[in-house]
C-alpha cells in the first residue's frame, strides 16, 4: 500500500506511522513479563516468540509450531512453506533461498545456501540470438530460465538439522493451505495480469491458475491439490520426495516438454550449502548478514563501514543523503566486478570487508560534489516489490531466523510442471548470460558471474541480524538489486533509535552504479533536498513508486520486549508480525 511518509531519512527522530496491513498480537503473560522487566537488568533471553512475514497464514503457521513445542526454526520451515503456498506470485518450492541462522544452544551463526543451480545445458550461447544479443524472452520465460530449485532441500535441512519437530508436522499448515485453499488478494491478481501472456502458454500452469475457466480475480479461493502432494511427499520422504521419484519424474517431463534441458542426476545432486556468514561492527553493532553467492552482505560491510566515519545525525538531510549514495555507488560497482558463486570464483573478500578498504573509499568521496559512474545509463532501475519474500523470527530461547526466499520474477518462469504444482523460478536471469548487459533488475555483470554449468546465480537477498549491548534486531527484505539498500537504511534506522515499525516505514531511497541515478521514493526527499542533490551533480528520480517490503523483529533487552515490524507499502491483510509469550 502505498505510503507518503514525511520523515527525515535516518535523523535519529521517530517517525509517524501506522500498522497499516499489520495486526499484533501479544498475550498477558507477554504483557506481565513486559512490566515486570523494566527495570530489570538487561535480559540474557527474550521474553518469546516474534515472527514477521508477508502473509498473515504464514506468520500464524510459524507461531502453531511454537505452540507445538518447536523452535524458531521449525517455525521458519512451516513459514517458508506456507509463503510457498499463498505467495506464488513470491517464491516458491520451484524456487530457492538464503537462510541465515543463530542457534542459540551453540552460540553459531551459519549462513543455509539454497540458491539454485544452473543445469548442466546452461551455456553462455544457449542464451544469445541469432544476433549474437541476449535472447530476454529465454532468460526470463519457460524452462530455459529455471536454474534446479533449491528451496525443498532447504526445508528438508532446516528440520534435520536444527529443528525439534518433524517434517509431518511443519509442513501440515502449508498442505492443508495448499489443499483447502486461501482467498485470492488484490498482488495476486495484478500479477497475474501482468504476466499472463506467458503463463498461459504453458499447460501446467493453465491447470492451476484458470482451472476455474478465468485467471485469479480477489475474494476466489484458489486451491492447489497438486502442490498439496508433493508437499506430502516432501514430508512424508524428505529429500527423496522432491528431488528423486515421482515429483522428480514430473519436473523432468515438464521441462522436457517445454523444450529445455535438465537432467535426472543434476535435479537428484542438489545441495545446500552451509557457508560462514559475513560478520562485521558498525558503532556499537555487530552485523551478521549473507555471504556470497549473496552480494548483500560484502556491499553491507562496505556501506556501513564508508558512512561510519561521519556522524549521519549531525548532518543536513541533502549531506547525508549524498553521503550515502556515494557508499552506495561505490559498494555496486565492487558488486559488479567481483562477486560471484564462491563454489567457482575466487574473490577478494577479506580486501572488500576489511575496514581500511572502507576507509580508502571514503576518502575517494567530495564532500559536496557527486562522483560520475564510470559508465552512465538513461534506463530506470526496474522495481521489483513483489517478487520475492522475507521473513524474520525471534523465539523464547534466543534462536534466530533472518530468511529471504523467491522465484525472481513475478511467478519466476511462469511455468507450472503439470502435476506437481510447481512454478519454476526464472534466476538464470540473475547470471550474467552475456557480460555487460543489464538483467532485468538493470544490474550488469562479468566474468565472475558469468552463467556455467552447477553454478549459482549471484544474489541481492541480504538477510541480516544485527546486535548491541542494548537490542537485537532481525530483518530483510525483498526488491532486487534493492534489497541491499532497503537493509542498509533499516539498519541505519535501527542505529538512529526508530522502532520496528519505524523501520519497516522508512522511506527509500537507492543507487546502485548504475545507471548513475538517485531513485527514491514518494516524499522521501524534500524539494530543497533534491535541489541541493541537484547542485551537488546527482541525477535524482524523485517520486517513484513506493518498492520493498521489508519484515523485521526486535528485542529489546533492557525493556525485556519484543516488537515486530512490517512494511506499510504491503496490501491491508497480506502482511502479519505476531508476537507471543515464551510458553514452550
Amino acid at each position: 500500500m502505498p505510503i507518503a511518509l514525511r520523515t527525515v531519512l535516518l535523523a535519529g527522530f521517530l517517525a509517524s506511522t501506522a500498522l497499516s496491513g499489520c495486526t499484533t498480537a501479544t498475550s498477558a503473560q507477554a504483557q506481565e513479563s513486559k512490566q515486570e522487566s523494566a527495570a530489570a537488568a538487561t535480559a540474557t533471553t527474550p521474553p518469546g516468540t516474534a515472527i514477521a512475514s508477508g502473509h498473515a497464514l504464514a506468520t500464524e503457521a510459524g507461531l502453531e509450531m511454537i505452540r507445538a513445542g518447536g523452535n524458531a526454526f521449525d517455525a521458519a520451515v512451516a513459514v517458508s512453506s506456507t509463503l510457498s503456498v499463498v505467495e506464488p506470485i513470491s517464491s516458491g518450492l520451484g524456487g530457492g533461498g538464503f537462510f541465515l541462522l543463530h542457534d542459540a544452544d551453540t552460540g553459531e551463526d551459519v549462513f543455509v545456501d539454497a540458491r539454485e543451480i544452473a543445469p548442466e545445458a546452461a551455456t553462455p550461447e544457449a542464451y544469445l540470438d541469432e544476433n549474437g544479443d541476449l535472447d530476454r524472452n529465454r532468460a526470463t520465460n519457460g524452462p530455459w530460465s529455471a536454474g534446479i530449485p533449491g528451496l525443498p532441500a532447504a526445508l528438508v535441512h532446516l528440520a534435520q538439522e536444527y529443528g525439534e519437530l518433524p517434517l509431518s508436522t511443519t509442513l501440515a499448515p502449508a498442505i492443508r493451505i495448499a489443499r483447502d485453499g486461501f482467498p485470492i488478494y488484490e498482488r495476486l491478481e495484478r500479477g497475474y495480469a501482468r504476466r499472463s501472456e506467458v503463463m498461459e502458454r504453458y499447460r501446467g500452469t493453465r491447470e492451476v491458475f484458470l482451472a476455474d475457466g478465468d485467471p485469479p480475480q480477489v475474494g476466489e479461493t484458489l486451491k492447489q491439490p497438486d502442490l498439496a502432494r508433493t508437499l506430502e511427499l516432501l514430508a512424508e520422504k524428505g529429500f527423496e520426495g522432491f528431488y528423486r521419484g515421482d515429483v522428480a519424474d514430473k519436473l523432468l517431463a515438464s521441462i522436457e516438454e517445454e523444450g529445455g534441458q535438465w537432467t535426472a542426476e543434476e535435479l537428484a545432486g542438489y545441495e545446500v550449502r552451509v557457508r560462514e556468514p559475513i560478520e562485521f561492527d558498525y558503532r556499537d553493532w555487530h552485523v551478521v548478514t549473507a555471504p556470497p553467492p549473496s552480494s548483500g552482505g560484502v556491499a553491507l560491510a562496505q556501506m556501513l563501514q564508508i558512512l561510519e566515519g561521519w556522524d549521519l545525525a549531525e548532518l543536513d538531510e541533502a549531506k547525508r543523503t549524498h553521503l550515502i549514495v556515494e557508499a552506495m555507488r561505490r559498494a555496486y560497482r565492487d558488486r559488479t566486478i567481483y562477486l560471484g558463486d564462491p563454489d567457482f570464483v575466487d574473490m577478494p573478500l577479506e580486501m572488500l570487508t576489511d575496514p581500511g578498504y572502507a576507509a580508502g573509499l571514503r576518502a575517494t568521496i567530495h564532500p559536496d560534489k557527486a562522483t560520475p559512474s564510470d559508465l552512465l545509463s538513461g534506463q530506470p532501475v526496474p522495481l521489483e516489490d513483489e517478487e520475492t519474500t522475507h521473513f524474520s523470527i525471534i523465539d523464547g530461547d534466543g534462536n534466530r531466523v533472518s530468511a529471504t526466499q523467491t522465484v525472481n520474477l513475478l511467478y519466476g518462469s511462469g511455468l507450472v510442471a503439470p502435476g506437481t504444482g510447481v512454478i519454476l523460478n526464472d534466476e538464470m536471469d540473475d547470471f550474467a548470460l552475456k557480460p555487460g548487459t543489464p538483467n532485468a533488475f538493470g544490474v550488469m555483470g562479468f566474468d565472475a558471474n558469468a552463467v556455467e554449468a552447477g553454478k549459482r546465480m549471484l544474489s541481492s537477498m541480504s538477510p541480516t541480524i544485527i546486535e548491541s549491548p542494548q537490542k537485537l534486531a532481525v530483518l530483510g527484505a525483498p526488491g532486487g538489486s534493492r534489497i541491499i539498500t532497503e537493509v542498509l537504511i533499516g539498519i541505519l534506522g535501527y542505529d538512529a533509535g526508530l522502532g520496528a515499525q519505524q523501520v519497516a516505514a522508512l522511506p527509500r531511497i537507492h543507487h546502485q552504479w548504475m545507471p548513475d541515478v538517485i531513485s527514491a521514493e514518494p516524499d522521501a526527499l524534500d524539494a530543497e533536498t533534491i535541489k541541493a542533490l541537484q547542485a551537488m551533480g546527482h541525477i535524482v528520480n524523485a517520486g517513484e513508486d513506493t518498492w520493498g517490503n521489508l519484515q523485521t523483529v526486535a528485542w529489546d533487552k533492557q525493556a525485556d520486549t519484543l516488537s515486530g515490524g512490517t512494511d506499510p507499502r504491503n496490501p491491508v491483510g497480506d502482511a502479519d508480525v505476531l508476537l507471543e509469550s515464551a510458553t514452550r
